[in-house]
């Protein structure tokens, strides 16, 4: 059986640094960053937080694909991907991800 997966991309309370991940448990995930669960991580050093963005795909191939072409953008596009999914730039966790 295939299993998806989700790009997600994190932010600190300035919107001023993106993470940009892939996971197959994105509520697991998110709580690892929001608690820094690895301390010495790019996320927990640039205290990336704030879940303003996600997208699930079926497999996690898809999911991956889809995360490696995201980190190539320039920070503009992920400004815009961002704010036309998110405008307030909300953080979207909640317990029922």
């Amino acid at each position: 059986m295939e299993r998806g997966g989700c790009v997600y991309i994190m932010t600190n309370v300035f919107n001023t640094v993106f993470y940009i991940g892939v996971t197959s448990d994105l509520h697991s995930r998110v709580i690892d960053h929001k608690c820094k669960r690895y301390p010495t991580s790019f996320s927990a050093k640039y205290n990336c937080i704030k879940l303003v963005y996600f997208m699930f795909y079926p497999s996690i191939e898809e999911a991956i694909a889809e995360e490696k072409k995201l980190k190539k953008w320039n920070r503009d596009w992920k400004i815009k991907l961002i704010s036309d999914n998110n405008p307030q730039w909300l953080d979207l966790f909640n317990e029922d991800l």
